[in-house]
């Protein structure tokens, strides 16, 4: 998914560092200038002031030493630095989740009432298990309307059970009633989905307090909305100073906001965000790394997450025959409708696109695939004669006209999948030209053996 809440800043981020990489010799004048539009691109993005200091004050030390000013690439040097501080601002590397080793492992999710609590415990009970874990849920906020509903539905749809009592009952003995029923049906995993306010308060906190000092968790993670912004930060810090969390799962990053919160709470706080909500879908649950996500910010891509998710959507054997049929130019409709269906489990193109080191998501705006979307692509391939779909060069005005009219669209949209076509065919090219350095080291490309 697309990480929107960073699009403003990486666009002016990669604008500074782009123009320190064209200049030939750098001086300490040179650096403190592009440092302090950093620093205002930052607290534009609603990183927190003190953060935003101690960012720039520790790459403008390590930028303006003799190494980098003396370096034959100066420019280089500095967005090395920038990145690898960057990088340690949130965390330096992935920080997973603290299994016991005596089962079961006791997860408590806290936050506040919309942050996206109760979806997040689904999805992070989904992701545990796809690693083998059995997982169960556990609805101790016995106060929200349909809270315990809405949980045994997210149960329902990611095929996890959901422990109950009902409204009305004490969340401590919820919690241990649902740690004694996890040992007896060998769930190594136990989510409890507690009660949230719209505010911090004493009350909510004396709740949180009891179940801690009552099933002793295993880990506390606090779920905070992205889209608060500077206030993400703040009450991460009310959390973990009233309760003591282990970890941060932030969600509604696929969202329009500005970021700040994912560059600030490592830092306030000293606790790792373990997770990056991207989206409604229960799969919508990426692990945070730190380092991909800096160099994602600074336009240097993400070439492991695309793997990762490259390697989970694809069906190996039809990737094998489909690098055959590009290696001799045979990229036709037939294959490019099939890759849409596979790169629709991985997200819209533009996010991809993102993740390739200097591609631009631009190039292929519009090119997102909805269900919608992929009805309509379908429905115009499917009105494509057979030796159409394997030679598209032939598809003239009255062919396009007739294709329009079978498939129920318009000329202008069979316009733009013929255009869309085209521009796969590059990116499979691309692809292609980086196949050699991706074997290098030792990494497969979607398409590539």
């Amino acid at each position: 998914m697309r990480y929107l809440a960073f699009e403003g800043l990486a666009d002016k981020l990669h604008q500074i560092l782009k123009r320190l990489k064209g200049t030939g010799k750098l001086n300490e004048k040179d650096i403190k200038d592009a440092m302090r539009e950093v620093k205002m691109a930052l607290l534009e993005a609603d990183v927190s002031f003190k953060v935003v200091k101690d960012f720039i004050d520790k790459v403008t030390e390590r930028a303006v030493g003799n190494e980098v000013l003396e370096s034959l690439t100066p420019g280089q040097q500095v967005i090395k630095i920038v990145n690898e501080q960057m990088t340690e601002l949130m965390g330096s590397t992935n920080s997973k989740i603290m299994f016991s080793s005596k089962p079961p492992t006791i997860l408590m999710m806290v936050g506040l009432q919309g942050s996206g609590k109760t979806t997040t415990c689904g999805k992070l009970g989904l992701t545990l298990k796809k690693q083998g874990k059995n997982p169960i849920l556990v609805a101790c906020d016995v106060y929200r309307p349909a809270a315990i509903k809405q949980l045994q539905v997210v149960g329902e749809q990611a095929g996890i059970e959901v422990f109950s009592m009902g409204d009305n009952i004490d969340p401590v003995d919820i919690s241990k009633a649902a740690a004694a029923h996890a040992s007896k049906n060998s769930n190594d995993v136990i989510i409890i989905d507690t009660a949230g306010r719209l505010h911090i308060d004493d009350e909510l906190m004396d709740e949180l307090s009891d179940i801690k000092k009552n099933i002793k968790p295993t880990e506390i993670l606090l779920v905070v909305d992205s889209m608060t912004g500077q206030d993400a930060v703040n009450i991460a810090e009310s959390f973990n100073e009233k309760l003591g969390i282990d970890g941060v799962i932030l969600t509604k990053l696929d969202g329009d906001t500005r970021g700040g919160a994912a560059l600030s709470v490592k830092a306030i706080t000293g606790k790792p965000i373990k997770f990056a909500g991207m989206g409604e879908k229960l799969n919508d649950l990426e692990p945070f790394h730190p380092d991909r996500m800096a160099s994602r910010i600074l336009g240097m891509g993400d070439m492991l997450s695309l793997i990762e998710k490259a390697q989970s959507a694809f069906d190996e054997k039809k990737a094998l025959e489909l690098e055959k049929r590009i290696r001799n130019q045979q990229f036709t409709f037939d294959d490019f409708l099939e890759q849409l269906q596979q790169m629709k489990k991985m997200g819209p193109l533009s996010s991809i696109i993102e993740m390739i080191p200097g591609m631009n998501s631009g190039k292929l705006k519009g090119m997102e695939v909805s269900d919608k979307e992929l009805v309509k692509v379908e429905a115009i391939i499917r009105s494509m004669t057979k030796k159409e779909r394997q030679s598209p060069d032939i598809i003239n005005g009255n062919r396009r006209k007739r294709i329009a009219a079978g498939s129920g669209t318009s000329i202008q949209d069979v316009n733009r999948i013929m255009k869309n076509f085209e521009q796969s065919k590059k990116m499979m090219k691309q692809f292609a030209g980086m196949e050699k350095d991706m074997r290098k080291g030792k990494m497969k490309m979607p398409f590539f053996r």
